[in-house]
């Protein structure tokens, strides 16, 4: 009975010890001023974790691989993506194709939020017309393949690479969005809606607001009364205000919006670089041990052939492509790979990365701009043709309010600088802007030559003389990978690469979302090794 309770006893010390080395605040490990202390100057240090993936998204850890070192062919002597080693940092890629249903939620939105813009709903439309063929019976499709409920989990076909950009940057609002309200940190969805039971409202509380906008909301213009939820942030800045609440009333703490500092927003989605969707396509990462890789792919899945080697599965196709001339789905009575045109988004093996169908079913839009000799001027870390650097107008200097268009979105203009300017040379240009004068080129000082906002190779010297009629790269021609359903099994290898303008669209053709990845690229750290890293000693200023 003695040692039970002294055992007791320790426990209970151990955890009161716990309790109150919590309940201190941390230090600055440079000044010694406590974080989170609202006497000290409210100086905030907030949690450092290791950020999930949005919805949908699977993560993707990074590394050193051979692009273009997949290729085993050039059938059709392009040669243009020769083999050069790259780095790719780590992040997040949609576990399968963006689908119709995804599509549909986006359309919905659309006509519910902005019912009276018919131009917004009809731009965001894929164009069903891509069916279209003059020697084949498609018509159906061009009505059905969309809307109606058996099609609801196939890929979206008929997008455009600038309507790919759109949906990404309403997918990214309407997540943030929702975890916000999830939270309380803005309205409640019930709330927002009008409530129910005793407290329900005949209107919805804000029901006159533009829409959720992340860079609006982090730039602090997106909150007050109707908008601001019952689990705001306590501020601790001792210049903050005590400001209404949800319901109205005067709150007993100052109180305060999320911020990027915080880590609770997600990072926008975009499509994946080339190199990311290259990489993440080939997956090598279930071939490598201690950074040896035991076997190269051709494919996404391992063998130099297309066909199933696992025993239940044996000789079934891999992916949905074109095996030959004539022939989409195998023969009647035992169809090989199950499709004729595309297939359900999760209907073949995943990669080992977890990422379904990145070999055939649709091509995938990627974000670069197409040069044929992007392998000769690239950068040998996160290489990506497609920097064109913007900046966000600003409504108000002095306030630092941006300029929103119609949509409630951040105008964007091209940046004037590539570096931090001096405060007197801001101002100068702020006021330039503001009087709509003209803005004189600013100059690099790295070499002494006219700032372009441009590093994309967007404004390559390009004929466009001879666009449409001997070639068809100009500064709009984007490239997708992958192959489709209609394509034979040379594109399904992730080295290919092809191009399209980018208001341009096909029923081959769809898109996958990615995330860029914040903080420290390794993915899993079981089971590897790893130097321990010591926490700084509290510094004492009474000795």
């Amino acid at each position: 009975m003695k040692v039970l309770f002294t055992k007791t006893a320790i426990v209970l010390l151990g955890m009161s010890t716990l309790v109150s080395s919590c309940s201190k605040h941390q230090q600055s490990d440079k000044t010694g001023i406590t974080y989170n202390d609202k006497k000290t100057g409210g100086y905030e240090r907030f949690r450092q974790t290791h950020p999930t993936p949005g919805p949908g998204l699977v993560p993707i850890e990074g590394g050193t691989f051979v692009m273009g070192g997949s290729a085993d062919q050039d059938v059709t002597f392009d040669y243009n993506n020769v083999r050069r080693r790259v780095t790719v940092a780590s992040f997040y890629m949609d576990e399968t194709e963006v689908a119709n249903q995804d599509w549909l939620d986006y359309m919905h939105w659309i006509s519910v939020t902005y019912p009276q813009d018919h131009e917004l709903y009809y731009n965001a439309l894929p164009d069903t017309l891509v069916w279209r063929q003059p020697l084949s019976y498609n018509e159906p499709y061009v009505d059905t393949y969309l809307r109606h409920p058996a099609y609801q989990d196939y890929p979206v076909v008929g997008v455009n690479w600038d309507q790919a950009q759109d949906y990404c940057a309403w997918r990214t609002d309407r997540v943030n969005e929702n975890i916000l309200r999830e939270r309380g940190n803005m309205v409640s969805w019930n709330d927002l809606n009008g409530g129910k039971g005793k407290n329900a409202k005949a209107t919805p509380v804000s029901a006159n607001k533009e829409p959720f906008n992340t860079d609006i909301y982090l730039n602090g213009q997106y909150t007050g009364a109707g908008i601001d939820g019952k689990k705001m942030i306590t501020d601790l800045s001792p210049n903050a205000k005590v400001t209404t609440g949800a319901n109205g009333k005067a709150g007993k703490l100052p109180v305060r919006p999320v911020r990027l500092e915080d880590g609770i927003l997600k990072q926008a989605y975009r499509l994946p670089t080339e190199a990311e969707w290259e990489y993440a396509a080939l997956a090598l990462i279930g071939n490598t041990q201690f950074e040896n890789i035991d076997d190269g792919k051709i494919y996404p899945w391992n063998g130099l052939g297309v066909r199933s080697a696992k025993r239940n599965t044996r000789g079934l196709i891999l992916a949905n492509f074109k095996r030959g001339l004539g022939d989409n789905m195998g023969v009647g009575g035992y169809l090989n790979d199950k499709a004729d045109i595309t297939a359900p988004v999760r209907s073949f093996p995943p990669n080992d990365f977890g990422l379904y169908q990145m070999a055939g079913n649709v091509n995938e839009w990627v974000e670069d701009t197409y040069r044929q000799t992007s392998f000769e001027e690239y950068q040998d870390f996160n290489p990506f043709r497609g920097n064109e650097f913007t900046n966000k107008r600003l409504a108000d200097a002095a306030k630092g309010l941006y300029a929103k268009d119609k949509y409630g979105r951040p105008i964007k203009d091209p940046s004037k600088s590539n570096k931090k300017l001096k405060y007197s040379d801001l101002l100068a240009l702020r006021q330039a802007d503001s009087a709509k004068a003209a803005v004189p080129p600013q100059k690099n000082p790295l070499d002494g030559k006219p700032y372009n906002p441009d590093y994309r190779g967007y404004n390559d010297t390009v004929s466009t003389v001879l666009y449409g009629s001997t070639t068809l790269v100009n500064d709009h021609s984007k490239v997708y990978k992958g192959g489709s359903w209609n394509d034979l099994a040379f594109w399904l290898n992730p080295a290919t690469r092809r191009f399209m303008n980018e208001d341009d669209a096909s029923a081959e053709v769809g898109f996958r979302c990615a995330m860029t990845l914040v903080g420290a690229p390794e993915i899993s750290v079981a089971g590897k090794p790893h130097y321990s890293v010591k926490k700084s000693k509290p510094f004492k200023a009474k000795q």
